[in-house]
């Protein structure tokens, strides 16, 4: 459970913590006890087993004294006690060893922002044409699971052609429209227009979009993630405090991948399979 959940997780679970520290004196006084026979050191002997024999009465007494405390209940009581310290305690050692390092389970996010293109859809640069919309394969259903679950969707992209002056607002605007019309509902579409030698804070890898985003939900940056397929997509999402899942893509450099990336799936399909399963 700890492995799963993380610390504390008796706490917010409103659990017993058990007898896990009462279970671990036994099997040591009784190794002591053993050490002591071994190396022929009575007092050693002598006191490993009266701790092993008084804890192990602790814990019949506390099992017996509900009842029904009939003979057979007792013997069965007495003799089990005795075992039960050296179980858990093998059982505790073995999961210790096996679970090392494993990350507590962090749940799905809550939202998740989308780069579009060469994310969601193909990347056609500078498209003003929303004929040329073509979905990335099997998107519209990863992003369908994501809604099934109530995560909260938002695309955020940058659009330098409008500052270029090679594209305009309205075609942007019908472009994205072609996109929801075949990958559903979005909360929202966060766009920068600007072109890089505007030195805007809201251009990825500016953080100000995700900011933004984080904002107008007010979610948490623990609880939200960044997808893309550039660095400059990982770099925004470290800026902002949040996740990030890289998609590869031809034009993604290795560097970005090497560096940029704190988590990297083949393409949204699996990076949402990454999410359902607490992994992001």
């Amino acid at each position: 459970m700890r492995a799963l959940n993380g610390p504390g997780w008796h706490e917010r679970a409103d659990a017993p913590e058990g007898r896990r520290k009462s279970h671990l004196t036994r099997p040591t006084a009784g190794a002591l006890a053993v050490a002591g026979l071994l190396t022929r050191r009575r007092r050693l002997v002598r006191a490993g087993a009266l701790g092993w024999l008084a804890g192990t009465a602790a814990l019949a007494r506390h099992r017996i004294a509900p009842g029904p405390r009939t003979p057979a209940e007792i013997r069965r009581m007495v003799l089990t006690s005795a075992a039960i310290p050296a179980a858990a305690t093998w059982h505790l050692l073995r999961g210790v060893r096996r679970h090392h390092g494993a990350t507590p389970w962090r749940g799905i996010p809550e939202l998740v922002l989308l780069d579009r293109d060469g994310t969601l859809i193909e990347d056609v640069p500078y498209n003003g044409d929303p004929d040329l919309v073509r979905p990335l394969p099997g998107v519209r259903e990863a992003l369908d699971r994501l809604r099934a679950e109530g995560v909260r969707l938002m695309i955020v992209t940058n659009q330098s052609g409008i500052g270029r002056g090679v594209i305009s607002e309205e075609q942007v605007d019908a472009v994205d429209q072609r996109v929801i019309e075949l990958l559903g509902p979005f909360e929202a579409v966060l766009r920068c227009p600007h072109s890089p030698d505007d030195r805007c804070g809201c251009r990825k890898p500016g953080p100000d979009l995700i900011k933004r985003a984080l904002a107008s939900t007010g979610v948490h940056p623990d609880r939200a993630i960044m997808v893309g397929d550039i660095g400059s997509d990982m770099e925004a999402a470290k800026h902002a405090g949040v996740s990030g899942c890289l998609v590869p893509t031809l034009r993604t450099r290795r560097e970005e991948i090497d560096a940029a990336a704190p988590r990297t799936a083949a393409g949204l399909v699996q990076a949402v399979d990454l999410m359902l399963g607490g992994v992001w």
